[in-house]
């Protein structure tokens, strides 16, 4: 097994997070995002991140997710260099779906 950077965090940590009720962050493309993505996540595109992080609660850990995990360790990047906690939850919305958790398909994001 791989060893996870303090900037990631595994699928069983982020689903225990998100039943207490994290705040999830989805970086895909709205296109993705539309076919499937966990309850409650709000979309943000990778792309529109830096003009939408003022949108965010500095306050609280926040959890990012992709595909798979590489555009939301950019995402986390971003995000602690702003200040925020943030991780990236790894493998993504494609974990989170292989470990047969319900995604909600349709463009209605998460609020936060």
């Amino acid at each position: 097994m791989s060893e996870i950077d303090m900037s990631e965090i595994d699928l069983a940590a982020f689903t225990a997070a998100h039943a207490a009720g994290a705040v999830v962050v989805d970086v895909r493309e709205p296109e993705e995002y539309v076919r499937g993505h966990v309850p409650g996540a709000r979309l943000i595109p990778l792309g529109r991140l830096p003009q939408q992080v003022s949108e965010l609660p500095l306050a609280e850990r926040i959890y990012l997710i992709c595909a798979a995990g590489n555009r939301s360790k950019a995402a986390v990047s971003l995000l602690t260099r702003a200040g925020f906690d943030a991780v990236s939850v790894v493998g993504g919305t494609s974990a989170w779906q292989r470990a047969g958790r319900a995604t909600v398909t349709g463009s209605q994001p998460g609020s936060i």
